[in-house]
């Protein structure tokens, strides 16, 4: 087998979609570049991995280096491995994006070679407008992916509860579906799903005043990680990721 001259030049990064609901709006951590490539343009938290450490712990790194959030307590997962030849002008870089879900989180704060960090809501993202950012590289494509992937996931998992601080209501846990899937859900049958499903929410027993209305339940995640039957999402959300 003839091994070209170039066989070794190949670089690997990390990139990190880190998705929240912020004034009930699913929105994506965004940096933007101080350094060329792209220089001027938002991007995805990311960098070179290190000899010395393994793929969660480079994205966790450049998480914290970047926009000084903590990834300590979140759920990270990676995502897909992007290796098209020219996706970076410095050469030959293959990035493992890798998702990320938290709740509540604060304001970020550029660090590193990043200018600025901030929170920008999916839509914006995924359907560009003079108002909303230029991605470099390929991040429109990983942005896009990752937050199918979250889509997809809260109709099997429990991954929702990842995205409210605990205790919770069910209302919370319903505005978290309904502003990853971008539609409105029926709170009755919603509620009726949720506490029909084995192990997907827990009742504290304590309850918390909610506007005019009786008291609301508090609850915490169960044990299930997958969710029988599916919280299938309404056929129009397939739509929102398309652009």
């Amino acid at each position: 087998m003839t091994v070209p001259d170039d066989a070794g030049a190949v670089s690997l990064t990390v990139d990190v979609v880190l998705l929240t609901i912020r004034d009930g709006r699913l929105c994506v951590l965004l940096v933007e570049r101080g350094i060329e490539p792209f220089a001027g343009t938002w991007a995805l938290p990311g960098g070179f991995v290190t000899a010395d450490e393994d793929l969660e712990a480079a994205a966790r790194r450049e998480l914290a280096e970047e926009t000084g959030v903590d990834a300590g307590p979140v759920h990270l997962e990676q995502l897909r491995t992007y290796a098209a030849p020219h996706r970076d002008p410095r050469g030959r870089v293959v990035t493992v994006a890798h998702l990320a879900l938290m709740p509540d989180l604060p304001h970020p704060v550029a660090g590193s070679d990043a200018a600025h960090a901030r929170w920008w809501p999916v839509d914006e993202v995924l359907t560009p407008t003079t108002h909303g950012p230029v991605l470099a590289f390929d991040h429109p494509t990983i942005v896009r992916d990752g937050v199918e992937r979250a889509r997809a996931k809260l109709e099997y998992t429990t991954l929702a509860t990842s995205f409210v601080a605990e205790p919770f209501t069910l209302g919370d846990l319903r505005s978290v579906y309904e502003a990853v899937w971008g539609v409105d859900l029926d709170a009755p049958n919603f509620r009726r799903k949720v506490l029909s499903t084995p192990g997907f929410v827990v009742d504290t027993g304590e309850t918390v005043s909610v506007g005019r209305g009786k008291p609301a339940g508090l609850y915490h995640p169960g044990e299930a990680t997958d969710l029988h039957p599916a919280m299938l999402r309404p056929e129009p959300s397939r739509d929102l990721t398309r652009g």
